[in-house]
């Protein structure tokens, strides 16, 4: 049975699934209200340094930069519609090669943000169901999931959640903050400019 966190739990990924080697992050949603403008919603993932930094737009993972670290992070797609049960957006992450080939690689964050969101009025309190889960590629059980249930009203874009190396070996947290300003807001966080 996955274990369910709460707003800033966090759980040792490493002991929960010993020799976890290859995750898929699965990231989902509902649209709750809309004028009837198009709902689109965008998961990527940032690479950062102990720093919390990250070195360069190689390190932003998204539909238009789909891998990172010679396949190590893959987006596998952009859903525009969020429509249907499961998983909405994917990225499949090799925590083995990224600890064997990227020393200087020591957290994942996970980040939704809504697609032209000050143009078309939207932000996440028109959202629902929106949750992050950690599932073992290996044998498809999932491990870990947070349910994001806070009204976010005036955030455009949302850290779902992070993955990070602590004492050689990965954790997941579950972080659920939001930002206004979209993804160029998240960007400057992490020291990319868009």
């Amino acid at each position: 049975m996955a274990i369910s966190l709460e707003k800033g739990g966090r759980v040792n990924l490493s002991k929960e699934a010993p020799g976890l080697a290859q995750v898929i992050v699965g990231l989902g949603w509902d649209q709750r209200v809309t004028d009837g403008s198009d709902f689109d919603l965008d998961a990527s993932v940032f690479l950062l340094s102990p720093e919390g930094k990250a070195r360069g737009e190689q390190d932003f993972v998204f539909y238009n930069n789909a891998t990172a670290l010679n396949g190590a992070v893959k987006h596998m797609g952009d859903n525009r519609t969020g429509a249907g049960e499961g998983d909405d957006e994917v990225i499949e992450v090799d925590l083995k090669a990224i600890l064997d080939s990227a020393d200087d690689i020591q957290k994942l964050v996970f980040v939704t943000t809504i697609h032209d969101a000050e143009a078309r009025k939207q932000n996440f309190g028109q959202v629902e169901n929106a949750f992050i889960r950690i599932v073992d590629k290996s044998n498809n059980k999932e491990i870990v999931r947070f349910d994001l249930t806070e009204d976010y009203s005036v955030e455009t874009a949302m850290i779902f959640g992070e993955l990070y190396v602590k004492d050689g070996e990965w954790r997941f947290g579950a972080v659920g903050s939001g930002f206004g300003g979209g993804l160029s807001a998240v960007c400057s966080k992490y020291g990319l400019t868009i």
